[in-house]
């Protein structure tokens, strides 16, 4: 499942780790890159690497917090909704293809056992609606 949504996303010229960052950040309320991170569980490192690209492609600014001018907050642009949008349509229909096997009932199991898994459970302070990817 991993890798045909991976496939979705570099279709519209993302990374299924950018596509995810775009996503977490359309879902909780603006907030520092440190804390970002924390949230989706990326270091440092990582997150800047992939806050970069996106920038890079107009997908998200950052602008300096008023609380600390050293902490950048990211903001996704028009154009970054826009794509997110697209990529997530796209993937949903992968999904719904991957699992169409299954009974609703099961589908719904498979995605609280993933989320579980991947410490999204519901009520997480990580937890975002959609795939579990």
């Amino acid at each position: 499942m991993h890798g045909v949504m991976e496939e979705q996303a570099v279709r519209h010229g993302v990374s299924l780790r950018e596509y995810l960052v775009l996503t977490a950040l359309s879902s909780i309320a603006p907030s520092t890159q440190c804390a970002l991170g924390q949230a989706i569980g990326l270091d440092k490192t990582t997150l800047t690497t992939l806050l970069d690209r996106l920038e890079q492609a107009g997908l998200l600014v950052r602008q300096a917090d008023p609380q600390d001018r050293r902490a950048r907050i990211p903001d996704v642009t028009q154009t970054g909704r826009e794509l997110r949008v697209k990529v997530a349509h796209d993937i949903a229909a992968v999904e719904a293809a991957l699992l169409a096997g299954f009974s609703p009932g099961e589908q719904q199991s498979l995605r609280s056992m993933l989320c579980e898994l991947i410490g999204g459970a519901e009520g997480s302070k990580t937890s975002f609606s959609g795939s579990c990817v």
